[in-house]
């Protein structure tokens, strides 16, 4: 794969119905959320353990738990894009059912971009409106709690 941009990339929010495998995903029912500025980050990483040994005064290192983190989509604020109305539902929703995602790569010359698809808990959706020659902005964060499963490009 060549270099690309970001430019074209596409954040989609789905139902509650819980995604497992590409299957499922796949079948689920999606928003496109308009307006995005910034996707974030996301993918496994894993927190680190520690033990101080008193023998010796070293740190031991381990990996514990893997977590896919927490992506802060920033979005110019509309209050008609039915893909944010509904990242505004899931903020709202006071239960800990996660929400199907998927995000999608600006792969040039494939009929199927690279798609990334996870779970996730919608934790926040605040309003940004800055100084005076700023856009407003609605900063989400996504919590991921799940694995993230990648169908590359066709």
């Amino acid at each position: 794969m060549a270099l690309q941009t970001s430019a074209n990339c596409k954040f989609y929010i789905g139902t509650t119905s819980p995604g497992t495998d590409l299957a499922s995903f796949k079948g689920d029912t999606y928003k496109e959320v308009g307006s995005i500025e910034d996707l974030g980050e996301f993918g496994d990483q894993f927190n680190q353990v520690t033990f101080t040994s008193l023998g010796d005064g070293r740190v031991r290192k381990l990996k514990g738990t893997k977590d896919a983190g927490d992506m802060t989509l920033v979005v110019a604020f509309d209050g008609d894009d039915e893909g944010q109305a509904a990242l505004l539902a899931a903020a709202e929703d006071t239960t800990s059912v996660g929400y199907n995602c998927k995000v999608e790569l600006n792969d040039m010359g494939t009929t199927n971009p690279t798609t990334f698809y996870f779970r996730a808990q919608v934790m926040g959706a605040r309003v940004a409106i800055g100084g005076a020659d700023n856009v407003i902005r609605r900063n989400v964060t996504i919590a991921i709690d799940s694995d993230v499963i990648m169908e590359e490009a066709a």
